[in-house]
């Protein structure tokens, strides 16, 4: 319990300095908050109006330990835009990503584990070099050109799936399904890939190991032996690529929720981008940064249920 507590309070430096990256990097792009939301056409009183509203004309390093002292009293602010509170804003947003999250892992995982298996112990043949060069093919591909060429093929040329927006699973879970196809489809391709070529590189070193050997001298199956000997025992680096697939799930579905106008954190956050809203970005990139670490941590956790010999330290 102590070893756990004591990766926790690791983890306060990452989220501090993301917090300090995130306050900088929005206050470096070009042009000012109030003009852009009070127009070109606002006087003066109006514009120093608004910036004293938002603490906009004291110092950043004020601005910034104001924001954290509000942070962590559980005060996001509010949106430059609309006026809502930032973090309800933002706990609304998860729930869309988090279900398109899921269900691009789960595509991952159904084609990626297979294809590696495949690929592992049928080695040279064709279907390793299948499989190697869709993978290849996956991890090379933007997800936003293979999001457009699902939306011409299956929303324009053959409309089978919608090509945008979002209908929440209570209301129509088949509706639902039929938004999420798509979305998930081309966040789930690119981490397939790389699922599959690590499945197929760490089967292919377990299964040159001695027991698996044995295994076959015993005349064990050629299935059970991968099954029960080879792939439980190539499954930590695979949990360990999976972990970090599902921290960059979180801000990699900026693109994808962009395109297919799926109303997640990362399409929240593109439009406070191009709105100049300070809250609403700084509470995106802290919330996703704070998701992030956490899964990591419980990828270490989940080590110890895996493989008893690995300990969180």
């Amino acid at each position: 319990m102590l070893v756990i507590s004591t990766r926790l309070l690791s983890l306060m430096p990452v989220l501090f300095g993301t917090s300090l990256v995130s306050f900088l990097l929005i206050r470096l792009v070009p042009g000012d908050p109030a003009l852009a939301l009070l127009g070109l056409e606002a006087d003066e009183a109006a514009i120093t109006a608004f910036r004293e509203k938002l603490s906009l004309d004291q110092p950043l390093a004020a601005q910034y330990f104001t924001w954290l002292g509000n942070v962590l009293s559980g005060d996001f602010g509010r949106s430059i835009q609309g006026g809502r509170e930032v973090f309800p804003l933002l706990i609304g947003a998860l729930g869309p990503t988090a279900l398109l999250s899921v269900a691009a892992l789960v595509i991952s995982l159904a084609i990626a584990v297979p294809a590696g298996i495949v690929a592992a112990t049928r080695r040279n043949s064709a279907a390793d070099y299948s499989a190697s060069f869709l993978a290849l093919c996956g991890l090379s591909m933007p997800s936003f050109w293979l999001g457009i060429l699902l939306i011409l093929a299956f929303s324009i040329w053959f409309p089978v799936f919608p090509s945008s927006g979002y209908v929440s699973p209570l209301t129509s879970p088949s509706e639902f399904l039929r938004h999420l196809v798509l979305p998930a489809l081309t966040l789930g391709a690119a981490l397939a890939a790389a699922t599959m070529r690590m499945t197929r590189a760490t089967m292919l070193e377990v299964l040159r190991s001695d027991y698996v050997r044995t295994a076959r001298a015993k005349g064990l199956a050629g299935r059970m032996v991968v099954m029960r000997h080879a792939l439980p025992n190539a499954q930590i680096p695979i949990i360990t690529l999976i972990g970090i697939q599902i921290g960059q799930l979180l801000g990699g579905v900026v693109i994808t929720e962009t395109v297919f106008s799926w109303p997640g954190i990362g399409k929240i956050a593109v439009d406070a981008i191009f709105a100049r809203d300070y809250p609403v970005v700084q509470g995106a990139v802290l919330l996703t940064a704070t998701l992030f670490v956490l899964i990591n941590f419980i990828t270490d956790l989940i080590y110890t249920l895996v493989d008893p010999r690995v300990r969180v330290s």
